[in-house]
């Protein structure tokens, strides 16, 4: 055979490995998180209020409970899906983002998926943060109907950012918008 040829078979191999095998699914992942970029925040006189804290949701747990448990606080609402790539691109930049301000702002990781997958997924990530489960049909303050998006609202419930394409949010803008809104 040829070098050319060998060389050939080597691409198409490489190509065909994306489609088919677990390192064709990890290097998507891996390059959907290195082509991700910083949320941008809302400019001030554009930020929206949320028209209410009405929204029922489940907990890991099942339970049942009521956004307006959030009312004054700083919180993060993720849309995800165990299932999809973009999704994982920025699970893991969340978890290191609850890893820190777990005890100071709201997570809310809302999936409409049925528990026993996102439990799997979950463990198999080795992810902590807060699963939330979507009632469907629930009126909702902000559009749960894009995954990925994510929101952070400010304790005046105004939406600082709003944005429906994964971000990389463990790094020092996010952080540092992270610390102002929760000194205000």
């Amino acid at each position: 055979m040829k070098k050319q040829t060998v060389f050939t078979l080597l691409i198409i191999a490489l190509i065909l490995s994306f489609f088919v095998t677990p390192l064709g699914y990890h290097s998507k992942v891996w390059l959907n998180s290195l082509f991700s970029f910083s949320p941008i925040e809302v400019v001030a006189e554009e930020q929206q209020t949320l028209a209410n804290y009405e929204w029922k949701l489940k907990g890991s747990n099942w339970e049942y409970f009521n956004f307006n448990r959030s009312r004054n606080n700083v919180v993060f609402i993720n849309f995800w899906a165990s299932w999809h790539l973009p999704c994982a691109a920025e699970l893991d930049d969340i978890q290191e983002l609850y890893n820190t301000y777990g005890d100071q702002i709201d997570f809310y990781m809302v999936t409409n998926e049925e528990r026993e997958p996102v439990e799997a997924f979950m463990a198999e990530k080795k992810f902590t943060f807060p699963v939330t489960y979507l009632l469907i049909g629930s009126p909702s303050p902000v559009d749960t109907s894009v995954v990925p998006s994510s929101y952070v609202i400010d304790k005046k419930g105004m939406v600082v950012v709003r944005t429906d394409e994964i971000k990389d949010w463990d790094n020092k803008k996010v952080r540092k918008l992270l610390d102002r809104l929760i000194a205000e």
